[in-house]
């Protein structure tokens, strides 16, 4: 039942007389104690705060003197109590919350400096079951949803980024705050205990199990604000969840402008395709345009490996985000810097690569500290109108699936090796996704279109078009493999293949036409392979 408001008006400016210290992350705290000490403010505290309060030589009053009441059950019990909670939220210029205050001795509680047991830390960590739920935080939400609902009395600040603009605030209004910044930090601290809710639902479904729990929810932490989104109408920012996956959202930027929303969503394409190649199986590099692959290639070298993914499409490749799995070297820098590229992330990277990046200063260099492991389980999810998507990550590898030869000749060990190699880069192409590699490089990719046929007719032309750019003869998909992201309905998708000179075809299978694309597979005497996964990507 809906509480009938008192309508009493919020006054603008509210004096700071007493504030409540209770923090995990300790980071700036002594220096705002003895802000709020010099401006005259009463400091009350918990624990470890208080400790560390004292410790600097600083007043500061314990919450079991407020309280009367002592912290028990190893300290799961100590703010949970009307003299803190009354404190918060009464209504100060309600008659009848000041007649309860008087009667039970409660002083008003102005400012209230929270922040949360660090529970996504320990889950990131890998804690255990019972170390992670004894970091789930009770007493420090309801203290920051106690102090934001009654913002009209209570500064709540839960950010440490935030202390130098609460003691600028008080130095400027004579240690009074106002009505519309009490409202931002309330906005910020409901958004905090919402994103830390998420955090705690969300590793609960992982620990049970729960593959579609009765609610869902996500959350994450503001990392920067785009100039605009997808389009320059459009207004975007970025958000991180904490997961210590190597990516672009834990990469450490070492020069170039702001990354753009295109940027980040084409970054992370190209390095989740390239953590499917294992260093310690060769230099791998992906070259990626509008979240597409243009080029993929492998190497000796990462070097060698740009060169061969460049010239699968060297036109897509001006203005594209380039992924490596290795360090980048001074050799592959200084051949990547010859064309223009938004984009650079690798695992590290060479300080003469860095220098030779820092010629182009527009041009962004991200170090992740590693790849991405494509067999990781997690959650994707998308918006739709009116709800979202959930569904769990693609962590489907081809060297983990019993792959069957269904056609009379069985490929070569050469064509199998590219045979996998196409079925890695066709998982990260838009459906539908056809595929063309040879010699451990794409040599033609066909991505997004409504027809498998029409993929496969752009990948040829791509392939013509790359081959006439580098003078060759033919175009290198004479020769080549072809990977399906999804079966083959008609035997159209496999002859176009063939007519462009692939000599094996490796597809997930399953269409009630499988006899008719196997018997043109055995016609015209090319391999094919099975994998019983499906890719598609939209």
């Amino acid at each position: 039942m809906a509480v009938a408001s008192k309508n009493i008006p919020a006054p603008d400016r509210v004096r700071v007389s007493r504030a409540l210290l209770s923090v995990s992350d300790k980071t700036g705290l002594v220096d705002l104690a003895r802000e709020l000490v010099a401006l005259g403010v009463e400091l009350v505290s918990t624990g470890g705060t208080a400790k560390a309060i004292a410790e600097a030589g600083l007043k500061v009053k314990d919450v079991s003197d407020l309280t009367g009441f002592p912290e028990i059950m190893d300290g799961r019990v100590k703010t949970l109590h009307p003299s803190v909670h009354g404190g918060l939220l009464a209504i100060r210029d309600d008659a009848e919350h000041r007649a309860a205050m008087e009667a039970h001795g409660i002083g008003p509680i102005d400012l209230a400096i929270i922040n949360l047991y660090p529970f996504e830390e320990v889950r990131r960590a890998g804690g255990d079951y019972a170390a992670t739920v004894e970091n789930i935080d009770i007493g420090g939400p309801a203290m920051l949803r106690a102090s934001a609902k009654n913002h009209a009395y209570v500064t709540i600040v839960t950010d440490p980024a935030d202390y130098g603009r609460l003691v600028e605030t008080l130095k400027e209004n004579g240690g009074e705050t106002g009505y519309r910044f009490r409202q931002e930090l309330a906005a910020k601290a409901y958004a905090r205990t919402a994103s830390y809710d998420a955090a705690i639902s969300g590793w609960f479904a992982e620990a049970l199990e729960i593959e579609a729990p009765a609610s869902r929810a996500f959350g994450g932490r503001l990392e920067s604000v785009m100039r605009y989104g997808e389009n320059p109408h459009q207004k975007a920012a970025f958000y991180v969840d904490g997961d210590a996956r190597p990516g672009v959202a834990t990469a450490r930027q070492l020069q170039g402008k702001q990354l753009s929303y295109n940027n980040i969503n084409d970054t992370d394409a190209a390095f989740e395709l390239v953590g499917e190649f294992a260093p310690q199986a060769g230099a791998a590099v992906a070259i990626i345009k509008h979240a597409n692959p243009c080029g993929v290639g492998t190497g000796g070298t990462l070097k060698d490996a740009y060169l061969k993914a460049v010239e699968c499409d060297p036109v897509s490749a001006f203005g594209g985000i380039v992924a490596l799995n290795g360090l980048l070297d001074a050799e592959a820098a200084e051949e990547i810097v010859k064309t223009f590229t938004e984009v650079i992330i690798a695992p590290e990277a060479s300080q003469d690569a860095i220098a030779l990046v820092a010629a182009k200063k527009n041009l962004r260099l991200l170090v992740t500290g590693g790849l991405p492991d494509p067999h990781a389980a997690g959650l994707a999810f998308k918006s739709v109108a009116g709800g979202m998507l959930v569904q769990s990550r693609d962590n489907g590898v081809v060297d983990d699936l019993n792959l069957k030869v269904v056609t009379k000749r069985a490929p070569s060990d050469a064509e199998m090796a590219d045979l996998r190699f196409a079925f890695r880069v066709a998982k990260h192409v838009k459906s539908n996704a056809i595929v063309y590699a040879r010699d451990g490089a794409t040599v033609g990719i066909g991505a997004g279109q409504m027809s498998r046929v029409d993929s496969s007719r752009i990948a040829v032309r791509k392939a013509l078009d790359a081959a006439e750019a580098a003078g060759w003869a033919e175009p290198k998909t004479k020769g080549s493999v072809v990977a399906s992201d999804a079966f083959f309905p008609f035997a159209d998708g496999l002859i176009a293949a063939i007519e462009a000179g692939a000599t094996a075809v490796i597809q997930p299978g399953g269409s009630m036409r499988d006899d008719e694309v196997i018997a043109a597979a055995d016609a015209h005497g090319i391999a094919m392979v099975f994998t019983g996964m499906r890719h598609f990507r939209h």
